[in-house]
């Protein structure tokens, strides 16, 4: 699906159907010395009765919250996670599991108003402030780039709306194997929107406009650009005054450019390996696999790194429950004016041409029917040191987030993701999914 910060891995693996094969979490035993705490606060406030009126079955079981807890324990821990919260709101009520800790070495459990970095996520918010200011007249989106940046190859036809739908055909600068060497190289460097474009402008184009889809930050350094030319100032100034303040978000930010702290609380951020394993789709080699496994590799932290390499495409901070209020919120039309919303549903395209019912992404959100009564408009984030899904049923009322300290497991998978199937599969009652995944 690609709606993570990194690679193509992000797109194989953030897809909720196929492969299914790549969701189902391998039994692995945790590695010796990791703690897992297992926690109590999974919460659930009562569900109202279903009326006997209705004849329509439900898409949706009956959630117990301690087998819900117990199934993210048991998923997290094959996954070798440090820690992990999964927050999810029902007709039922609202479901907390929280698993391990948010600093290897403590005990100090994970709660849903810990702070930590959304990566990808942040490109729905780019894309919504994006959307304000063509509701403002501020732009449009079949304006070309080049009205708003200069230097962009062929950017005089490359549309805003291209760009807002992995559509543009530009290198994805975050796959270039030199800006994983300069992170982990001076992780604390302050880098600009600019070095960003410059390193995916040395590349030729993928493709050209509009002709295919793939996932590419550089579409949104770019649309971070657009926003602060069309708006007039700085975006984290407009992402506080027109998304985050509106809707309560407070414990949401994005940071300045050398800004490496997130608010308290919050959790650290974990990764085997260096930045290349989140960026580009390289697998663990099988002795780093095999020493993560046994406990003789440790994972780094990253939870400091410099994210102003991410700005626009993926460099928020937030905590799950804002998380869950925002994505609500989008998907609702409490951000958009009721024609923008219209526009934002309507901007969903397949990405694969041969699989028109498949996966879409549209103007910074993805669309995938996973049951016959399930479908879900969702986003994802993945940078060294995190990994996250936000997502929300408009049919079923269904809002579900899930983040980890973990970016990738020992065997290659991005951890939130891998989660996806032991939440939906506690929360539906008849999936397009495997079972037994946790």
């Amino acid at each position: 699906m690609g709606a993570g910060f990194g690679a193509s891995r992000t797109a194989r693996r953030m897809t909720l159907l196929a492969p299914c094969a790549a969701l189902l979490i391998a039994g692995y035993a945790s590695p010796s010395g990791a703690s897992f705490t297992a926690l109590s606060d999974t919460s659930a406030t009562p569900a109202a009765t279903a009326s006997a009126s209705n004849p329509t079955p439900s898409a949706l079981k009956p959630i117990d919250p301690a087998a819900f807890q117990s199934a993210v324990e048991r998923a997290a821990m094959k996954l070798m996670v440090p820690g992990a919260v999964v927050l999810l709101h029902t007709p039922q009520g609202t479901f907390r599991a929280t698993v391990g800790t948010t600093e290897l070495g403590t005990a100090k459990p994970p709660t849903t108003g810990h702070h930590f970095r959304i990566a990808s996520n942040t490109k729905t918010m780019t894309s919504a402030l994006i959307n304000l200011l063509a509701q403002d007249g501020k732009l449009r989106m079949s304006d070309p780039v080049s009205d708003y940046v200069s230097g962009v190859p062929g950017g005089e036809h490359i549309t805003i709306a291209e760009l807002l739908k992995m559509r543009s055909g530009l290198y994805n600068y975050t796959s270039a194997p030199e800006l994983a060497a300069a992170l982990d190289a001076n992780p604390g460097k302050a880098r600009t929107p600019q070095e960003m474009l410059d390193i995916a402008f040395r590349r030729p184009p993928n493709f050209a406009p509009d002709a295919s889809y793939e996932y590419s930050n550089t579409n949104y350094a770019l649309l971070g650009l657009v926003a602060e030319k069309a708006g007039g100032r700085p975006l984290a100034q407009q992402f506080r005054d027109r998304l985050f303040a509106p809707l309560g978000l407070a414990g949401t930010s994005l940071p300045g450019a050398a800004d490496v702290s997130l608010p308290s609380p919050y959790s650290h951020g974990y990764m085997y390996g260096g930045s290349a394993y989140a960026l580009v789709d390289q697998p663990y080699p099988a002795d780093m696999q095999a020493d993560a496994r046994s406990g003789k590799l440790k994972p780094v932290d990253y939870t400091h790194q410099n994210p102003s390499y991410a700005t626009a495409a993926g460099g928020a901070i937030s905590t799950a429950d804002d998380m869950a209020t925002w994505i609500r919120s989008l998907v609702t039309g409490k951000v958009l004016d009721p024609a923008s919303q219209q526009q934002w549903l309507r901007s969903l395209q397949a990405e694969d041409p041969a699989a028109p019912d498949g996966q879409k992404y549209g103007y910074g959100i993805a669309y995938q029917r996973f049951g016959p009564q399930a479908a879900m408009y969702y986003h994802g984030g993945e940078l060294p040191g995190f990994n996250s899904f936000i997502g929300h049923d408009l049919d079923n009322d269904v809002t579900l987030v899930v983040w980890t300290n973990l970016t990738v497991s020992p065997d290659g998978r991005t951890t939130a993701n891998a989660l996806l199937p032991t939440v939906l599969n506690q929360v539906y009652a008849d999936l397009s999914l495997p079972t037994g995944a946790d």
